[in-house]
């Protein structure tokens, strides 16, 4: 009705004035909240979305329309072997840069087509845990400890979770493999070589670019040369990634060419080599546009990746800032909650904390990449290393949204055993890491 509608317009205006009329511009730590948010804000532009996100949108685009979904689901699918429907399930998330809500619809998908419980609930637990987007950022910001711990708990947890929940229905599950049906697998457009080779050079070149200096007392080792050299090693695997633009993509060489010389220019015009690695993204992304057909699709898709997480990773990044304050290059600056109040909740390793940090993770929504801004910013306010694992191993496969979509696919009783063994191995997992890290 006409009058909703007034009320609504009505609300939102009395909202705005209430807020404008009692925003605390006198208070100091508010002031210091504001400045932390766009302090942590700026930090983010600079260190992490050109050498971080933006490639590794280009990988998740490969993924995307280069390997075809029938290819991905053969393999765990039902006719094929148990331990490697397993083992590929508990892996393909670092290939699919999904978020707890994205991952649904390939899940409802292999779980109707056949696929067996088990497989399937390590798929949805595996793709938005551990994607790749989420690996890389998480070690660089978060530490090669908990970004190493989070890989194998979730490849551990996707396992575990699914093989209990394919013993608890081994009933259900043997009346379905009885009348389950055959899986119809898309050919490839290309030999699956030539994109692993174009995949993986992408990679390489993500890493590279991101390759984290040494303590200021290390000067010598492998770890070392590679920093020193790394724009250097980052030079000769784009030669590599030329190749596989002309000779897999098929692209018009002097369109990569001239690319490449453009890299070229800007890289003696310039000290700062981050200037010629967007020269090279700028390039790559128009000649892919214009060369048409599945390159177009390539970067379209990469596109729609950047559309879809960047917004919410801005959120995540000023929410935190705001909220948890700004630490970074020995700058700290608190934000609006007193870091005392996240350290008597998660602060510590006891199992409170665990399981806390567990609950709120799996019922929150994560956007792909949002979880670790936010959990920087709860570490740095005094959350303990256990619970934040707990936190990162619930809450990325998790949310509510997430958990009605379930229960509609297997019913409710499932759903409800699924995340309690998600919450209680989080929570187990959170004490252990905890015990070790302190």
């Amino acid at each position: 009705m006409e009058w909703r509608k007034e009320i609504r317009i009505l609300f939102w205006i009395a909202a705005f004035f209430l807020f404008a009329y009692f925003l605390p511009l006198e208070s100091v730590r508010f002031n210091e909240a504001v400045f932390a948010m766009l302090d942590l804000a700026k930090w983010y532009a600079r260190e992490h979305v050109i050498l971080c996100l933006l490639p590794a949108f280009f990988i998740a685009g490969v993924i995307a329309v280069f390997v075809s979904q029938g290819s991905v689901l053969k393999y765990f699918g039902a006719n094929a072997k148990k331990w490697l429907a397993y083992t590929v399930a508990s892996v393909s998330g670092t290939i699919l840069a999904v978020c707890s809500c994205t991952i649904l619809p390939l899940f409802s998908s292999i779980h109707k087509r056949g696929a067996g419980l088990g497989p399937a609930i390590a798929f949805l637990y595996s793709g938005p845990a551990i994607n790749i987007l989420a690996i890389i950022l998480t070690a660089r910001i978060l530490g090669w400890q908990l970004g190493l711990a989070r890989v194998i708990g979730a490849v551990v947890f996707s396992v575990v979770i699914g093989l209990i929940m394919s013993m608890i229905y081994r009933k259900e599950e043997r009346k379905k493999a009885e009348e389950q049906m055959n899986v119809v697998v898309e050919p490839e457009n290309r030999p699956l070589w030539q994109t692993a080779f174009h995949f993986f050079v992408l990679v390489l070149i993500l890493v590279m670019v991101n390759w984290g200096k040494p303590g200021n007392d290390v000067q010598h080792g492998l770890w070392y040369f590679l920093w020193s050299q790394k724009w250097m090693i980052t030079a000769v695997l784009s030669l590599f990634l030329g190749f596989s633009l002309i000779r897999v993509l098929k692209i018009k060489w002097w369109y990569v060419l001239l690319t490449a010389l453009a890299v070229m220019l800007t890289a003696l015009a310039f000290t700062n080599p981050v200037i010629p690695f967007v020269t090279g993204l700028a390039g790559l992304t128009v000649i892919t546009l214009i060369s048409g057909g599945e390159n177009r699709e390539w970067t379209i898709s990469s596109w729609d990746f950047a559309k879809q997480i960047m917004p919410l990773l801005a959120l995540g990044v000023l929410v935190a800032g705001f909220l948890l304050g700004s630490t970074h290059d020995n700058t700290q600056i608190p934000g609006i909650i007193p870091n005392e109040w996240i350290s008597s909740l998660v602060g510590g390793n006891s199992l409170f904390s665990n399981f806390f940090a567990s609950i709120v993770g799996a019922f929150m929504y994560f956007a792909t990449l949002t979880e670790v801004p936010i959990l920087q910013g709860l570490i740095n306010s005094g959350m303990g290393q256990g619970p934040a694992l707990a936190l990162l191993l619930a809450g990325p496969s998790l949310s509510l949204p997430n958990m009605l979509v379930i229960r509609s696919v297997i019913g409710t009783q499932k759903t409800m055993v699924y995340v309690l063994l998600v919450v209680v191995m989080a929570t187990v997992s959170g004490l252990i890491y905890g015990s070790l890290f302190a």
